[in-house]
């Protein structure tokens, strides 16, 4: 899922012309997308790239306004050097860390914490006249590596009030959550469609909205529907596999404890329906997810156990 782990880009850089064109391709944003939704014969909606070959479907296009904030490093040329600025456009602060080997062959690497909405020269390479072309890795990691997961009581489960549902997979339980950014994730099945509310209170981040596939080929591991909250203690909440354009938050909303904020699906990479909820922080450039507590009967906490119903208080 790709909030919940860091996200690693290489590129090419031969010419001052073809920064400029990079540059100008990462700065564009995410068209909208175009699908059918129609019902299948047992009555639930289902999304997809091309009508049925039978029966009414409506075209559905989603909403561009809820694209993903930019977390980019940019090349930008000056006389004699090429600087590497890392753009942060996500309301948290997130930690880049880049590698770059120029046509001597050295390689230069650099890290920095860079402050929400902000930016940030993280390192220049010279450019003598007649140098060939270089190359440059970078990866992100959302969040201060500061931050402590330190919540002010237990999590609500993230569904309506009084609703249960059974979790098919929580820790120690390990099938598919296997790596340190979703070695705590709770997997909970519902139908396509249920209502999904916040755990905890906080600030959308990021959000995910246009997908409709859903399956286990490998391609659709980054093809996930989610939302993104980040809470007080530096901490984030991702709720994934989400019903495609049901978001009704943004970044940049503050949602309460137990706000509607999406409805549940089997987007990405799934075998079946159901929600993905995790907490991860920034452990220092790795992206690590923490235990949690549900809030239970008369004011206890519970841990989500696998094959065992969980309950919303």
């Amino acid at each position: 899922m790709p909030p919940a782990r860091p996200r690693s880009v290489r590129r090419q850089h031969p010419t001052a012309l073809q920064v400029a064109t990079l540059v100008a391709l990462l700065a564009t944003g995410a068209a909208d997308a175009e699908v059918y939704r129609y019902k299948d014969e047992r009555g639930n909606w289902v999304y997809a790239d091309r009508p049925p070959s039978s029966g009414q479907a409506e075209s559905v296009r989603t909403r561009a306004e809820t694209a993903s904030p930019r977390i980019v490093v940019e090349p930008r040329s000056t006389p004699g050097a090429l600087g590497m600025v890392a753009v942060n456009e996500c309301r948290c602060p997130v930690e880049f860390a880049i590698k770059v080997k120029g046509a001597d062959g050295a390689e230069r690497i650099a890290q920095a914490v860079v402050p929400e909405r902000s930016q940030k020269l993280l390192i220049e390479v010279p450019t003598p006249p007649g140098t060939g072309k270089f190359s440059f890795d970078y990866g992100y990691v959302i969040g201060d590596p500061g931050s402590t997961h330190a919540p002010t009581q237990p999590y609500r489960a993230p569904f309506a009030t009084a609703r249960s549902f059974t979790v098919s997979q929580a820790p120690p339980s390990a099938v598919t959550h296997v790596d340190l950014s979703s070695r705590y994730a709770v997997d909970i099945a519902m139908p396509v469609g249920t209502a999904v509310h916040a755990a905890r209170e906080g600030l959308v981040i990021n959000v995910a909205h246009k997908f409709f596939a859903g399956g286990l080929k490998p391609q659709l591991g980054d093809e996930a529907n989610f939302v993104q909250i980040l809470h007080e203690d530096g901490t984030t909440a991702i709720y994934a596999h989400l019903q495609m354009d049901t978001i009704r938050v943004r970044p940049g909303q503050r949602v309460e404890r137990g706000q509607y904020i999406a409805n549940s699906g089997n987007t990405g990479f799934s075998s079946g329906p159901h929600l993905h909820f995790v907490v991860v922080r920034n452990a220092g450039f790795r992206s690590e997810s923490v235990p949690v507590a549900f809030a239970g009967p008369g004011g206890s906490s519970v841990s989500a156990r696998t094959g065992q119903p969980l309950t919303a208080y």
